[in-house]
Protein backbone atom coordinates (compact mmCIF):
# COMPACT_ATOMS: atom_id res chain seq x y z
CA UNK A 1 0.00 0.00 0.00
CA UNK A 2 1.63 3.57 -1.07
CA UNK A 3 1.97 5.38 2.34
CA UNK A 4 1.47 9.14 2.27
CA UNK A 5 3.32 11.86 4.52
CA UNK A 6 1.86 13.48 7.09
CA UNK A 7 2.62 16.99 4.99
CA UNK A 8 0.62 15.82 2.14
CA UNK A 9 -2.07 13.94 4.46
CA UNK A 10 -2.79 17.81 6.33
CA UNK A 11 -2.29 19.47 2.66
CA UNK A 12 -4.63 16.74 1.30
CA UNK A 13 -6.92 16.91 4.14
CA UNK A 14 -7.24 20.69 4.08
CA UNK A 15 -8.21 20.60 0.30
CA UNK A 16 -11.22 18.38 1.52
CA UNK A 17 -12.70 20.37 4.01
CA UNK A 18 -12.45 23.45 1.93
CA UNK A 19 -14.48 22.01 -0.77
CA UNK A 20 -16.66 20.42 1.73
CA UNK A 21 -17.85 23.85 2.59
CA UNK A 22 -17.97 25.54 -0.22
CA UNK A 23 -20.36 23.11 -1.19
CA UNK A 24 -22.40 23.40 1.60
CA UNK A 25 -22.48 27.13 0.53
CA UNK A 26 -25.81 28.87 -0.82
CA UNK A 27 -26.37 29.05 -4.44
CA UNK A 28 -25.08 32.99 -4.39
CA UNK A 29 -22.34 32.44 -1.71
CA UNK A 30 -20.77 30.15 -3.83
CA UNK A 31 -21.22 32.24 -7.10
CA UNK A 32 -19.66 35.07 -4.76
CA UNK A 33 -16.57 32.89 -4.65
CA UNK A 34 -15.68 32.68 -7.91
CA UNK A 35 -16.38 35.97 -8.65
CA UNK A 36 -14.64 38.23 -6.30
CA UNK A 37 -12.62 41.84 -7.61
CA UNK A 38 -14.36 39.88 -11.30
CA UNK A 39 -14.06 42.81 -13.82
CA UNK A 40 -15.92 42.42 -16.92
CA UNK A 41 -15.43 43.99 -20.31
CA UNK A 42 -18.09 45.29 -23.04
CA UNK A 43 -17.80 42.11 -25.25
CA UNK A 44 -18.27 39.61 -22.19
CA UNK A 45 -21.90 41.45 -21.09
CA UNK A 46 -23.12 41.94 -24.60
CA UNK A 47 -22.73 37.96 -25.44
CA UNK A 48 -23.78 37.31 -21.91
CA UNK A 49 -27.36 38.53 -23.14
CA UNK A 50 -27.52 37.09 -26.69
CA UNK A 51 -26.17 34.04 -25.32
CA UNK A 52 -30.17 33.87 -23.66
CA UNK A 53 -31.90 34.65 -26.69
CA UNK A 54 -33.03 32.20 -29.23
CA UNK A 55 -31.31 31.73 -31.97
CA UNK A 56 -28.30 33.38 -30.50
CA UNK A 57 -26.33 36.53 -32.63
CA UNK A 58 -28.08 37.66 -35.69
CA UNK A 59 -26.02 38.54 -38.57
CA UNK A 60 -28.43 41.38 -39.86
CA UNK A 61 -29.08 43.68 -36.98
CA UNK A 62 -28.59 46.77 -35.47
CA UNK A 63 -27.76 46.05 -32.11
CA UNK A 64 -23.71 46.99 -32.61
CA UNK A 65 -21.55 49.13 -30.37
CA UNK A 66 -22.01 53.15 -31.50
CA UNK A 67 -19.46 54.59 -29.82
CA UNK A 68 -16.33 52.27 -27.71
CA UNK A 69 -15.26 48.98 -28.02
CA UNK A 70 -16.26 45.25 -26.69
CA UNK A 71 -12.53 45.52 -25.26
CA UNK A 72 -13.47 48.00 -22.47
CA UNK A 73 -13.70 47.03 -19.07
CA UNK A 74 -16.56 48.17 -17.50
CA UNK A 75 -17.10 50.34 -14.08
CA UNK A 76 -20.78 50.81 -14.53
CA UNK A 77 -23.49 50.72 -16.90
CA UNK A 78 -26.64 52.99 -17.41
CA UNK A 79 -29.37 51.49 -19.26
CA UNK A 80 -31.91 53.42 -20.64
CA UNK A 81 -34.16 54.60 -24.22
CA UNK A 82 -31.81 57.21 -25.93
CA UNK A 83 -28.39 57.66 -25.24
CA UNK A 84 -29.01 61.65 -25.30
CA UNK A 85 -26.28 64.08 -24.31
CA UNK A 86 -28.13 64.49 -20.73
CA UNK A 87 -28.14 60.93 -20.73
CA UNK A 88 -24.20 60.89 -20.88
CA UNK A 89 -23.39 63.29 -19.07
CA UNK A 90 -25.59 61.40 -16.24
CA UNK A 91 -23.57 57.83 -17.18
CA UNK A 92 -20.62 60.12 -16.53
CA UNK A 93 -21.34 61.69 -12.99
CA UNK A 94 -22.23 57.72 -12.22
CA UNK A 95 -18.74 56.46 -13.25
CA UNK A 96 -20.72 54.20 -15.86
CA UNK A 97 -18.52 53.81 -18.73
CA UNK A 98 -20.84 51.63 -20.70
CA UNK A 99 -24.65 52.60 -21.76
CA UNK A 100 -27.17 49.86 -23.26
CA UNK A 101 -29.61 52.08 -24.89
CA UNK A 102 -32.86 50.48 -27.15
CA UNK A 103 -32.71 53.19 -29.41
CA UNK A 104 -30.63 54.62 -32.23
CA UNK A 105 -27.77 57.08 -31.10
CA UNK A 106 -27.28 58.92 -33.92
CA UNK A 107 -30.66 60.14 -35.40
CA UNK A 108 -31.16 56.92 -37.97
CA UNK A 109 -32.58 53.00 -37.42
CA UNK A 110 -28.69 52.10 -38.51
CA UNK A 111 -26.94 54.55 -36.80
CA UNK A 112 -25.17 55.62 -40.24
CA UNK A 113 -23.12 58.85 -39.54
CA UNK A 114 -21.33 59.59 -42.93
CA UNK A 115 -24.03 62.24 -43.43
CA UNK A 116 -23.39 64.13 -40.28
CA UNK A 117 -20.03 63.94 -39.85
CA UNK A 118 -19.80 67.99 -40.01
CA UNK A 119 -22.54 68.88 -37.84
CA UNK A 120 -21.99 70.20 -34.49
CA UNK A 121 -24.63 68.36 -32.42
CA UNK A 122 -23.25 64.70 -33.68
CA UNK A 123 -19.66 65.78 -33.14
CA UNK A 124 -20.50 67.17 -29.98
CA UNK A 125 -21.84 63.88 -28.63
CA UNK A 126 -19.14 62.01 -30.42
CA UNK A 127 -16.42 63.67 -29.06
CA UNK A 128 -18.20 63.14 -25.65
CA UNK A 129 -18.58 59.46 -25.91
CA UNK A 130 -14.71 59.30 -27.20
CA UNK A 131 -13.39 61.95 -23.96
CA UNK A 132 -15.06 59.56 -21.28
CA UNK A 133 -14.10 56.50 -23.01
CA UNK A 134 -17.87 55.21 -23.13
CA UNK A 135 -19.24 52.74 -24.90
CA UNK A 136 -22.59 52.35 -26.36
CA UNK A 137 -24.64 49.51 -26.93
CA UNK A 138 -27.98 49.56 -28.80
CA UNK A 139 -29.93 46.23 -27.37
CA UNK A 140 -33.29 46.34 -29.59
CA UNK A 141 -33.37 42.94 -31.77
CA UNK A 142 -31.87 41.27 -29.28
CA UNK A 143 -33.88 42.16 -26.25
CA UNK A 144 -37.19 41.95 -28.61
CA UNK A 145 -36.27 38.13 -29.65
CA UNK A 146 -36.24 36.79 -25.85
CA UNK A 147 -38.67 34.48 -25.22
CA UNK A 148 -40.77 36.87 -23.56
CA UNK A 149 -40.20 39.54 -25.42
CA UNK A 150 -38.07 41.61 -22.82
CA UNK A 151 -39.90 45.29 -23.51
CA UNK A 152 -42.92 43.62 -23.56
CA UNK A 153 -42.59 41.57 -20.53
CA UNK A 154 -41.31 45.12 -18.63
CA UNK A 155 -44.27 47.28 -19.65
CA UNK A 156 -46.74 44.08 -18.90
CA UNK A 157 -44.88 44.02 -15.18
CA UNK A 158 -45.35 47.64 -15.01
CA UNK A 159 -48.59 48.09 -15.95
CA UNK A 160 -49.42 44.98 -13.49
CA UNK A 161 -51.41 43.10 -16.42
CA UNK A 162 -50.26 39.82 -15.83
CA UNK A 163 -53.18 38.31 -15.46
CA UNK A 164 -54.79 40.08 -18.15
CA UNK A 165 -52.50 38.34 -20.88
CA UNK A 166 -53.73 36.80 -22.97
CA UNK A 167 -51.85 33.39 -24.98
CA UNK A 168 -51.24 35.98 -27.77
CA UNK A 169 -48.91 38.33 -25.51
CA UNK A 170 -50.09 41.49 -27.02
CA UNK A 171 -53.46 40.50 -26.59
CA UNK A 172 -55.35 41.35 -23.29
CA UNK A 173 -58.63 40.62 -22.10
CA UNK A 174 -60.18 42.62 -18.81
CA UNK A 175 -63.42 41.87 -17.06
CA UNK A 176 -65.09 44.03 -15.69
CA UNK A 177 -64.08 46.28 -18.91
CA UNK A 178 -62.83 49.47 -18.08
CA UNK A 179 -64.11 52.48 -19.95
CA UNK A 180 -61.64 53.91 -21.93
CA UNK A 181 -61.98 56.83 -19.69
CA UNK A 182 -60.33 54.83 -17.10
CA UNK A 183 -57.95 52.94 -19.33
CA UNK A 184 -56.65 55.81 -20.18
CA UNK A 185 -56.24 57.10 -16.91
CA UNK A 186 -54.31 54.04 -15.46
CA UNK A 187 -51.82 54.11 -17.99
CA UNK A 188 -50.79 57.64 -17.21
CA UNK A 189 -50.67 56.81 -14.08
CA UNK A 190 -48.55 53.42 -14.54
CA UNK A 191 -46.57 54.68 -17.12
CA UNK A 192 -46.04 57.63 -15.90
CA UNK A 193 -47.30 60.05 -18.80
CA UNK A 194 -48.68 63.23 -18.90
CA UNK A 195 -50.86 63.16 -22.29
CA UNK A 196 -51.73 61.18 -24.74
CA UNK A 197 -53.58 61.10 -27.81
CA UNK A 198 -57.00 58.95 -28.42
CA UNK A 199 -59.64 58.39 -31.21
CA UNK A 200 -63.32 57.09 -29.59
CA UNK A 201 -65.87 57.24 -27.19
CA UNK A 202 -64.37 57.75 -23.51
CA UNK A 203 -67.61 55.77 -22.23
CA UNK A 204 -66.39 53.01 -24.33
CA UNK A 205 -66.46 49.79 -22.57
CA UNK A 206 -62.45 47.67 -23.45
CA UNK A 207 -62.43 44.56 -22.56
CA UNK A 208 -60.60 43.13 -25.38
CA UNK A 209 -57.16 45.70 -25.45
CA UNK A 210 -54.31 45.26 -28.43
CA UNK A 211 -51.25 46.77 -27.33
CA UNK A 212 -48.12 47.08 -29.89
CA UNK A 213 -45.40 49.28 -27.63
CA UNK A 214 -42.66 50.95 -29.75
CA UNK A 215 -42.85 51.88 -33.20
CA UNK A 216 -44.40 48.59 -35.16
CA UNK A 217 -45.47 50.52 -38.43
CA UNK A 218 -49.13 50.78 -39.72
CA UNK A 219 -49.26 47.47 -41.61
CA UNK A 220 -48.92 45.88 -38.68
CA UNK A 221 -50.70 47.99 -36.12
CA UNK A 222 -53.64 48.09 -38.92
CA UNK A 223 -53.11 44.39 -39.30
CA UNK A 224 -53.64 43.08 -36.04
CA UNK A 225 -56.55 45.64 -35.48
CA UNK A 226 -58.28 44.22 -38.66
CA UNK A 227 -57.70 40.81 -37.82
CA UNK A 228 -58.61 40.47 -33.83
CA UNK A 229 -61.29 43.50 -33.70
CA UNK A 230 -60.06 45.15 -30.29
CA UNK A 231 -61.99 47.11 -28.10
CA UNK A 232 -59.11 49.25 -28.16
CA UNK A 233 -55.60 49.81 -30.06
CA UNK A 234 -52.66 50.40 -27.80
CA UNK A 235 -49.84 51.68 -29.70
CA UNK A 236 -46.45 53.72 -28.97
CA UNK A 237 -45.73 55.45 -31.79
CA UNK A 238 -47.71 56.33 -35.39
CA UNK A 239 -48.23 57.69 -38.28
CA UNK A 240 -50.86 59.93 -38.38
CA UNK A 241 -51.86 59.27 -41.87
CA UNK A 242 -52.00 55.43 -41.55
CA UNK A 243 -53.10 53.86 -38.21
CA UNK A 244 -55.06 56.63 -37.21
CA UNK A 245 -56.69 57.46 -40.52
CA UNK A 246 -57.94 53.92 -40.59
CA UNK A 247 -59.17 53.66 -37.04
CA UNK A 248 -61.25 56.64 -37.88
CA UNK A 249 -62.36 55.07 -40.93
CA UNK A 250 -63.31 52.00 -39.05
CA UNK A 251 -65.17 54.16 -36.76
CA UNK A 252 -67.06 56.06 -39.45
CA UNK A 253 -68.24 52.09 -40.45
CA UNK A 254 -69.66 51.48 -37.56
CA UNK A 255 -66.92 49.30 -35.85
CA UNK A 256 -66.46 49.78 -32.26
CA UNK A 257 -62.64 50.60 -31.90
CA UNK A 258 -60.83 52.87 -30.22
CA UNK A 259 -56.84 53.73 -30.41
CA UNK A 260 -54.62 55.30 -27.64
CA UNK A 261 -51.21 56.89 -28.61
CA UNK A 262 -49.03 56.64 -25.96
CA UNK A 263 -45.55 57.53 -27.52
CA UNK A 264 -42.80 55.87 -28.52
CA UNK A 265 -40.67 56.03 -25.50
CA UNK A 266 -43.40 55.79 -22.96
CA UNK A 267 -44.41 52.75 -24.68
CA UNK A 268 -41.09 50.52 -24.01
CA UNK A 269 -39.06 52.56 -21.44
CA UNK A 270 -39.99 49.60 -19.19
CA UNK A 271 -38.18 47.08 -21.52
CA UNK A 272 -34.73 49.20 -20.17
CA UNK A 273 -35.99 48.52 -16.87
CA UNK A 274 -35.61 44.97 -17.48
CA UNK A 275 -33.36 45.20 -18.94
CA UNK A 276 -31.47 46.63 -15.87
CA UNK A 277 -33.43 44.20 -13.73
CA UNK A 278 -31.39 41.42 -16.40
CA UNK A 279 -28.27 43.14 -14.99
CA UNK A 280 -28.72 43.22 -11.63
CA UNK A 281 -29.40 39.28 -11.29
CA UNK A 282 -26.27 38.70 -13.85
CA UNK A 283 -23.83 41.18 -12.98
CA UNK A 284 -24.28 42.02 -9.48
CA UNK A 285 -20.74 43.04 -9.12
CA UNK A 286 -21.61 46.07 -11.41
CA UNK A 287 -23.66 48.82 -10.44
CA UNK A 288 -26.79 49.62 -13.15
CA UNK A 289 -28.79 51.87 -13.03
CA UNK A 290 -31.70 52.82 -15.49
CA UNK A 291 -31.98 56.34 -16.06
CA UNK A 292 -35.03 57.58 -18.00
CA UNK A 293 -34.26 59.42 -21.49
CA UNK A 294 -37.79 61.37 -20.93
CA UNK A 295 -39.78 62.44 -23.40
CA UNK A 296 -38.09 65.27 -26.19
CA UNK A 297 -41.15 66.74 -26.95
CA UNK A 298 -43.46 69.40 -24.72
CA UNK A 299 -47.27 69.52 -24.39
CA UNK A 300 -49.07 72.60 -23.93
Amino acid sequence: MKTINRRKFISLNTKLLAATALLTLPATSFASVFWVDKQFTVGQIMDAFISQVPGGKKANTVDTLKAGNSDITVTGIVTTMFATIDVIRKAIALGANFIIAHEPTFYNHTDDTTWLENDDVYQYKSNLLKEHNIAVWRNHDYIHSMMPDGVLKGVVEQLQWQKQQQALPYLFSFNPAPKLSALIAELKEKLGIKMVRYIGDLNQPCQKVLFMEGSAGGKTQIGGAGKIKPDVLICGEISEWETAEYVRDARAKGNQISLIVLGHIASEEAGSVYMADWLHKNFPEIKTTHVPAGNSLSFK
